[in-house]
């Protein structure tokens, strides 16, 4: 049987089902309390990994978070993205991998999360204007001082992978990747072989496909949801695959969690694997 947990960098220990808080709302009023309520109980329901990032709400969604959570459980890992540029007005945001903006963020960071120390800090993407081994060399400097622990990666190929490993230990990789959307399956399989934390956003594909139809028939075979199915199937993938899936719904949170321990046969885990991909 699948372990339930990984250890992130071979040493932080979390469950493989985490939460990813993108979709939790920050202004103030019902909609903040309700993000609150839904992030104090995915740690209730034993969720130990949650993943942030500046970007969500531009530092709002780390500080939600810490209202909801600090002090944090011992047990529990708080993960940020950083290397986004906030944008003006009417402009779209872009990653920006100087040395000085990204020393800027990690600093920033650590204030808002109230820590010592980011367990796992990872580049929301890379910046094609920065040589790579700048952008993480500033990560890097960062680890050396104890201040970040483990380094990850966003949206990459495998060829981004190869390069950035020979510059840090990579810990973690975040692409997108679903049942129904697998462009990075090579990006995972060099996770696995490399025993890397393969952290897919986007775990439940949105759209309607023909695959919809085999995966809701799998569902109904095991009285399971059709979100349900595509996350059992991502956690039966590969032992190093940690599903991020998010939500702003207590009866969702529930689901979600609930789909750890949902099992696949083979039989059903083959159909799955031979949908045809949406074009």
């Amino acid at each position: 049987m699948t372990s339930s947990t990984f250890r992130i960098g071979g040493e932080i220990p979390v469950h493989r089902m985490g939460f990813g808080a993108m979709r939790l709302a920050t202004e103030a009023g019902a909609a903040r309390n309700a993000s609150i309520a839904v992030a104090r109980r995915a740690v209730e329901l034993g969720i130990t990994l949650i993943d942030t990032a500046f970007m969500y709400g531009w530092g709002a969604n780390e500080e939600l978070l810490v209202e909801a959570l600090y002090p944090y459980p011992d047990d529990l890992l708080i993960a940020t993205k950083v290397a986004f540029e906030r944008p003006s007005a009417g402009e779209e945001a872009r990653p920006n991998g100087r040395p000085e903006f990204l020393r800027e963020q990690v600093e920033q960071a650590l204030r808002r999360l109230r820590v010592e120390r980011i367990g796992l800090l990872q580049m929301h993407r890379l910046d094609p204007k920065v040589p790579l081994a700048d952008q993480l060399g500033t990560l890097r400097e960062f680890q050396l001082d104890g201040r970040i622990g483990h380094i990850g990666l966003s949206e990459v190929t495998v060829d981004e992978l190869h390069e950035a490993r020979q510059v840090v230990d990579v810990a973690s990789v975040q692409n997108r990747y679903n049942v129904l959307d697998r462009e990075h399956e090579a990006v995972l399989d060099a996770c696995d072989a490399a025993g890397i934390a393969f952290l897919p956003w986007r775990p439940v594909h949105p759209a309607a496909s023909s695959g919809a139809v085999e995966i809701a028939a799998v569902a109904a075979e095991l009285d399971a949801t059709a979100a349900q199915v595509a996350l059992a199937w991502l956690l039966d993938r590969s032992p190093v695959v940690l599903p991020i899936p998010g939500t702003a719904s207590l009866d969702h949170l529930a689901e979600n969690v609930a789909a750890a321990g949902l099992r696949l046969s083979a039989e059903q885990r083959e159909r799955l694997d031979r949908i045809t991909l949406p074009a």
